[in-house]
């Protein structure tokens, strides 16, 4: 099984910590798992809130690259309605090359309300924007060619250089929920990238309804999915679910705040349904009962048990990948290092050992068009 961190930069959760202190802390984990055996680094992309703030995932890559020479680097995900597809291709291309075909592209529309006012934009656009963006990228990572005549995109023929070395066959993946974003992630046949928000047996229809698009769309069977988990892995102690669910529910409350999960907005924002159940949920329950959802769908606890919630995952959903971020809603940096280094030594030799589809070998890119 592939078996990933995932960088959140938050600093939601903290008492007196500053950005540069953040962004240290997200690095020193990130060599951590370099060291450790994990598989691949995962970045968000998040702007201007304590909830995240990773304005540039792709540029976060480059240096990881180079100082973290043994693992994959992904984003999860480039936000495409705020960038310009044109430099994201560029970006992308640069990344792949000087990391020698090690880029996991993770794409996304976004969905905080306060995140696309900054960029002047709004979320009914976000679909028709990363469709036409999406396309004009993964099209530019085959061919070495980008070119549109969109809505929101206009683009002459211009060939990209460096040109792409390497095909992204099996390396592309997408943030879905809502059911335009399952369509949207199979069309393109991406990899489905889901978080760990709320009890798995719920999100079951969406999960089977991807996995029979991307196989009308393309004719085979789609490559696991990557969940994007939440973890304090520790020794057995009678406060052990308490210190789980401090955090958690910490991070709960930054994530109700930052996309405003009791506002009802999401029920008039075209293409968003699966947000507005998640928000409905959210009014009905309040902040425990979004606690108590999370608690159940995330991993915690000691390594037994949390190879235990893994195995029954496993049951309910299949084969899947895994990006696990331990620092969050204000674990302090020695507890999640202490976390992460039990979790390598204890939990990841076992799901390493599940046999799961692996990513295609590399291959050289297609010929330019």
């Amino acid at each position: 099984m592939d078996v990933g961190i995932q960088m959140v930069f938050a600093s939601y959760g903290w008492t007196d910590v500053t950005d540069e202190q953040v962004w240290n802390e997200e690095i020193h984990l990130a060599k951590l798992a370099d060291e450790l055996g994990f598989s691949a680094i995962w970045a968000v992309e998040h702007h201007f809130n304590d909830y995240s703030f990773c304005p540039d995932n792709l540029q976060l890559m480059a240096y990881l690259a180079a100082v973290c020479p043994n693992i994959d680097l992904g984003t999860a995900a480039v936000i495409l309605p705020w960038n310009n597809p044109l430099r994201v291709a560029e970006k992308a291309i640069v990344l792949d090359m000087l990391s020698g075909g090690r880029l996991r592209f993770g794409i996304g529309r976004g969905l905080a309300r306060r995140e696309f006012a900054a960029f002047n934009q709004t979320m009914d656009q976000s679909r028709e924007r990363f469709d036409e963006s999406s396309k004009m990228i993964l099209d530019a990572l085959r061919t070495g060619w980008m070119e549109s005549d969109g809505k929101y995109y206009k683009q002459q023929r211009i060939e990209l250089r460096p040109r792409p070395k390497y095909s992204f066959d099996g390396r592309i993946y997408a943030v879905a929920s809502s059911d335009d974003s399952l369509e949207a992630a199979a069309g393109i046949g991406a990899r489905m990238v889901m978080f760990a928000d709320r009890p798995w047996p719920l999100r079951m229809d969406a999960i089977q309804r991807y996995r029979n698009l991307f196989e009308q769309h393309n004719g085979t069977v789609a490559l696991p999915m990557l969940i994007a988990d939440f973890c304090l892995c520790a020794p057995h102690s009678d406060d052990l679910e308490a210190i789980a669910r401090k955090h958690m529910g910490s991070f709960v409350q930054s994530n109700i705040e930052h996309y405003e999960l009791m506002s009802d907005h999401f029920s008039t924002t075209k293409g968003y349904n699966a947000y507005a159940q998640k928000s409905e949920i959210a009014r009905k329950t309040g902040v425990s009962g979004m606690v108590d959802g999370f608690m159940k769908a995330a991993v915690w606890g000691t390594p037994e048990r949390i190879l235990r919630e893994l195995e029954t995952r496993r049951e309910v959903i299949g084969d899947f990948e895994l990006s696990t971020s331990f620092r969050f809603g204000g674990i302090p940096i020695e507890l999640a290092e202490a976390s992460m280094r039990l979790f390598a030594r204890e939990v990841l030799p076992v799901l390493k050992s599940w046999q799961t589809p692996k990513i295609p070998a590399l291959a050289l890119a297609h010929a330019a068009e």
